[in-house]
This record gives structure tokens, sequence and C-alpha cells, in this order.
């Protein structure tokens, strides 16, 4: 019988890592896994014949790393483990940081200022050097003595290299009793000081995935009312059985997907639609869980339950969406997987090479040293970090958050973005557009709808503002409107209760076909006046529109509103009426991303609702507007604080800069030792030198990532 099991897998430090696990995992006798490094799970189909679940995990500890099956998806506690456990590993390297700093500052300032040294200043300096190096540093030299396990190199072999290439120099120029110019002891506080800095950086962006699926099925009721009999019993939305009926009252959710069976209301379904005004429903509607009943009580038979509910299946697209996307396998662990051992290769054949010339030991040793000690892997470990830590500071200056280095590269790539409408390109609030008819065909509207808290009603009660009549004998005819007596007259207002002709129809037809709601108002049974209402396009969006094409994207629409109003706000803001998709529901979203992507391009997502939550994490690049629901931000990369769409050219452009500024930190990094590392092999580099040289790469890397902070918006 074949069983699936979800794994949290601690320890993984690279992409190499999830690589191995999953080939270990897959030699197994009917196992086939699939482990995802940037959200540390391992996802098994496995034979309960032939394996078990503690088989697994022995096989991952054995691989080096740690490994435990993660909790229950109904449950609620999906991946509650595996971010405990990030937690924990983010909390540990900021510790191990900040005392690394604290020993490292005094090492480096003494060693490099004259002024400073005390008597045997260099035995203190060796014995802080000791604690940084061995009790800091474990973290990469256990990886290093893991990959080398297994025959692997990575930014750990390299990091663990350098550092204790530098730090045997620096021991045999103490008791040989050379210069204190030859020890370089501060390099290697430097080297892992900085590089825990940006571990931490990574770990705490790393792996958001858990936190969204854990947001998004918490959103549904947690009771019911079930109707037993002739009473009500509230029980725990798990006990509640595909046929059981339940009560909703105003403000309450929607226990689980249904059928309305009597009552009449207005469902606010914007988590899952997007769409901003309410949906009336009668006996008969197909009505979803997580919804907000606004109005009238409803008693709705259920039709679906536990996994089979939208909401579940909502849950389920956002993690296969995230399980789909192959981690982004970090530059500079791809040149080390070559330049590692490269330069290991180096050095020996330098120091084979001195000694067939004839050439003494101290001097060959010297050589090789000076080739480990110049390929120091400090400017490449500093590249990245530091890069992403002022680019991201910067962004954070600006509204613009973005979560880690792993969208770096899709923001260069992307040439399409997609835009949710409600919320994104537009306001998400609905407003007067138009007035047609008696002058003061709005304040009676106003009047009437004084008493509602119906989005439409409140938006014209606003535009009305202080001139609104007292009214008597409000009467509410559920899913036509509102009537009441205003000053004397019978005013009614909502859909025309005969057929409208002349300017009023007119303005009618014209209203629906640019997006709006008309509402009719009639005086004393006669039809008078028309009122307009819709989602409001925001001031900046046709200019953000305008700048994504000049970043090179062809922008979409895509919404869960009717084609009229998708269309009306694609034509104000200057979207081709080609690149609009209306009425779409969750999953039509995931699939018009996956459609856009299986044509090739890449894809940028901009939402800001529940709805978006599964297209944002299927998306090359999730931007959510930070006004939106908590889900759409954890699922995407970049949360826009300043709910702009403006905001989103400001984003793609800071990542894009951030990116040049990462591979021209790369380029520098490594250039340096393709053009040095022969001279120190020939014996023509002091290790002196080279510790000097290893230096002004790291300088000229953090000051070139220190102008990201000169960034600014783009003018509006």
């Amino acid at each position: 019988m074949t069983s699936h099991i979800e794994l949290g897998v601690t320890g993984m430090t690279c992409t190499s890592c999830s690589s191995r696990v999953q080939r270990k995992l897959n030699k197994l006798d009917g196992v086939d896994a699939a482990v995802n490094y940037s959200t540390e799970t391992a996802t098994v189909e496995f034979d309960e014949a032939s394996t078990t679940p503690e088989q697994l995990i022995d096989v991952v500890r054995t691989a080096g790393y740690d490994a435990f099956v993660m909790g229950d998806e109904e449950g609620g506690d999906e991946g509650a483990s595996i971010s405990e456990a990030r937690d924990d590993e983010a909390e540990r390297l900021k510790r191990t940081t900040i005392w690394a700093a604290l020993v490292t500052v005094p090492v480096m300032l003494v060693s490099m200022v004259h002024g400073l040294q005390f008597p045997n200043w260099q035995w203190a300096a060796f014995a802080a050097t000791t604690l940084v190096y061995f009790s800091a540093g474990s973290v990469f030299h256990r990886a290093a003595l893991i990959n080398l396990r297994h025959g692997a190199t990575t930014m750990d072999t390299l990091i663990t290299l350098g550092t204790t290439a530098a730090y045997v120099w620096s021991i045999v120029a103490l008791f040989a009793e050379r210069g204190p110019h030859e020890i370089y002891l501060e390099s290697v506080c430097v080297v892992i000081t900085f590089l825990l800095l940006g571990r931490w950086f990574e770990t705490r962006a790393k792996g958001q995935s858990s936190a969204a699926l854990r947001e998004l099925l918490s959103m549904g009721a947690k009771d019911a009312s079930v109707l037993r009999g002739d009473k009500e019993v509230r029980v725990p939305i798990a006990e509640v059985q595909v046929g059981d009926r339940f009560v909703v009252r105003p403000g309450e959710k929607i226990a689980t997907d249904g059928r309305v069976v009597s009552g009449h209301s207005a469902i606010d379904a914007s988590m899952l639609t997007g769409e901003s005004v309410p949906v009336e429903v009668d006996e008969g509607a197909n009505v979803t869980g997580a919804t907000l009943n606004t109005s009238g009580r409803i008693v709705v038979e259920a039709t679906r339950v536990g996994s089979e509910t939208t909401l579940a299946q909502m849950g389920k697209l956002v993690k296969d969406a995230q399980s789909g996307k192959a981690p982004v396998e970090r530059l500079v662990d791809r040149i080390s997987r070559v330049f590692a051992p490269t330069i290991i290769a180096i050095s020996v054949v330098a120091l084979v090479g001195h000694l067939l010339v004839g050439n003494g030991v101290s001097e060959a040793f010297r050589a090789a040293v000076a080739v480990l000690i110049i390929a120091c892997p400090c400017a490449l470990g500093l590249a990245t970090p530091t890069a992403i830590l002022v680019g991201t500071g910067r962004g954070a200056q600006l509204g613009l958050l973005i979560k880690g280095p792993e969208m770096l590269e899709s923001t260069r790539q992307v040439d399409t973005v997609v835009m949710d409408k409600t919320g994104t390109v537009t306001s998400g609030e609905m407003a007067v557009v138009d007035v047609v008819g008696r002058d003061d065909a709005l304040r009676l509207a106003a009047a009437v709808e004084a008493g509602s808290e119906h989005p439409i009603a409140r938006a014209i009660v606003k535009a009305a503002g202080d001139d609104v009549p007292e009214t008597s004998g409000f009467t509410n005819e559920p899913g036509r409107g509102a009537s009441a007596t205003v000053e004397g007259h019978s005013v009614r207002v909502g859909r025309p209760s005969a057929e409208l002709d002349g300017p009023l129809a007119r303005a009618f037809r014209e209203a629906e076909r640019a997006g709006a709601t008309p509402i009719a108002v009639e005086v004393d049974g006669h039809a008078e006046g028309m009122v307009a209402v819709r989602d409001t396009v925001k001031p900046d969006s046709a200019r953000a529109v305008a700048k994504l094409r000049e970043l090179g994207l062809t922008p979409h629409l895509l919404t869960g509103d009717n084609a009229g109003a998708a269309r009306a706000v694609a034509e104000e803001v200057g979207i081709d009426p080609d690149n609009v998709t209306a009425g779409v529901l969750p999953e039509d979203k995931v699939r018009v991303v996956r459609e856009l992507q299986e044509q090739g391009r890449h894809v940028a997502m901009v939402g800001d609702g529940v709805n978006d939550a599964a297209a944002l994490a299927q998306a090359d690049l999730g931007l959510a507007m930070g006004a939106g629901t908590d889900v759409a931000i954890e699922a995407s990369d970049i949360t826009l604080m300043q709910n702009t769409l403006m905001s989103a050219t400001d984003a793609i452009r800071l990542s894009r800069r951030t990116l040049r500024t990462i591979k021209g930190n790369l380029f520098w990094a490594f250039a340096y030792n393709v053009v040095l590392v022969p001279v120190a092999a020939f014996g023509l580099l002091d290790p002196m030198l080279a510790g000097i040289a290893m230096a002004l790469s790291s300088v000229f890397v953090v000051s070139n990532s220190l102008r990201l902070r000169g960034f600014n918006r783009a003018p509006y």
C-alpha cells in the first residue's frame, strides 16, 4: 500500500544538500521523494510494506541532516515544526553573529592600527581568533565536512578552506616568530563574522510557505450552528458532515461549502473572487465556506467538507505552487563547485612544482598557502549578503519588503506582469462616478440608503455628504432595493421597477458597459434619476502601467469581477483589451499564470487578496499589496507597503539593480583570483600581500554594495 508523508528537513545549507537528500531517499525501494530546499520539506510517496517513516528519517540523518514528520494538514499544524526549527536556527545564528562581531572588531582594530598594538597583542588576537574559528565558524566547518564525506564542494567548503589556510599560516608565523605583518588572524574573524551575518539573513528570509498555508487554513470558521431536529447545536467544524444543515447569521462566516435551503442574504465573497460588491443569494444558491454573511439569516446544507472545500483546495493550490518552484541556486554555489576543487588542485600543484624544481620546503609551502589565502572566499562570500542587506534595507526605507535573494533573478527574467484588479489597480472601495436625472437624485438616494451598511449604500451616502434629509417608513426589498418616505415623497432606490426609456435608459446601458453598477431613483412611482457606482482606479495606476512597459513588461489584468468592469479599468490604465481576463476564481488565476509560463513567459503577479495567494505563489515573482491579506503577503516574494501599483515598478527596479550589484561583486571578486592565483602559484606573491589583496577585494565589494543606498523611487 502506497502512503504519502511530509518530512521537515533541517540543516541544509545549499541546493546541493537538498539534491543529496533526495537521491538518498529515492534509493530506497518503493520511494518517490521530492526535496524542496526553499521550504525545507520532503514530499515522499513510499510503500508501507518495504519502508517506514522511521527508516526515511534515518536515511536523512545518515546523510548528515535531521528530519521529522510534519503536522497533520487538516489540523492546521502543517509546517509548524519546521517553522519552529527555522526560528530556533535564526535565533542561534543571531546570537553567534553578535558575539563573533564583538570579538572580531577589537581583533581587526589591533591588527590593522599600529597605535593600538600593545606588547604580545598578537597572542591575545590569536586566542580571540581561535574562539571565533572553532566556535562561530563551526556552522561552516561542520557543513564542509558533511559535503566532503559525500565528495562535494560548496560555499561552506570554500569558507572552511580559506579560513583554515589563513589560521594555520598565522599559527606558523606566530610560533616561528615571523613579523606581525605575516599574521592574518583578522581575516579569519572578518570572513566568519560577515558570512554568519549573511547566513542569519538567509535563514530569516527563507521558506514562507508554511506560514502562508497556516494563515490560509485558519481563515475558515471554527464551528457551526447545526440543526439537530428543532434545535441548533454548536459543533466544531470537523464534525460537520455532508448533508448537515447549519444556520448562518449576519456577521458570521459560512462554515463550509453548501447550498442555501432557506433565507436571503448578501455574501461578501471578496476573499474568493476579489469582487468588492457582496453577492445576493436566495434559496438554491451555492455558497462557499469562509465567506462572510453580511445581512440576512440563512440556512445552508453542507455539500463539501474537510479537504474537499474550496478553502482547502486553495490551500492545496498554494502548497503545490510553492513546492513546484525549483529552488534558485545560489550564484556563489555555482562558482564554488568548480572554484574550490580548482584552487585546491592549484595549491597542490604549486607545492609539488616548487619542490620538483628544487625550491625549499618553506618556499613551496609559502606559495601553496599564498594560493589558498588569495583564494579565501571573503569577497565571494560578501558579494551576495552585503548587496542583499543594503538593497533590502533601502527597500524597507521605501516601503518595499524584499524577502530574500531568490526573487532577484526572477525580476531580471520577468517579461509579463499579471495584475489583480480590485485593491491593486483599483482602490477596492465603491464610489459614485455619475448622477443623471433630477438635481437632487443623489440626495434622495442617500436619504434612503443612510441606514444600510452595503458598500454601494455607503458610497452613495459618502458622496452626498452632510445634506441627507430625514426619512420614515423605511422598507427593504431583498435583492431589489429599498424605499422610504423622504420630505413627503415616496422614494425607492435599487433596480428599476419598470422598463426605462429615454436618457435614463441610455445612462443605464452606458454605466453597465463601463463596468459600473447603476441604481435607479424612483420618486412617487416614476424613475427620475440614476446613480452609477463603481470601484475607482487608483491615481497612480495608469502611470505605473506605463512604467512597467518601459521596464519591458507586458501588463495583463486578471479579475473575478465582471467583463464590463474589467474592460473599463483596462482602458483607463492603458492595458490591451486582449490581455484582460475577467470572471475568474482562484484556480483560474493559477491556470492563467501557468498558461503564460507554458508559453515561455516569465510572469510577475501583483495582488492583494486571499484569492490571489495561489497565483502569487505560482508566479515567478509575487508582489503583494501591504494592505492586503496576510496570506497573500506570505505567499509573495515582495510586499508593497505603500499599497500602490507604482511601488511594484520601484520594487522591480530595486531588485534588478541589487542583482546587477551582486553580479558585479561576484565578477570582481572572482576576477582578482583569476589574475592573482597564478601569480601566487609561481611564488611571486607573498602571503602578506595576498592577505592585503583579499582585504582590498572585500572593501571593494562592500563599497559597491553601499551604492544601493542611493536608490530612489521613480518620479510619479
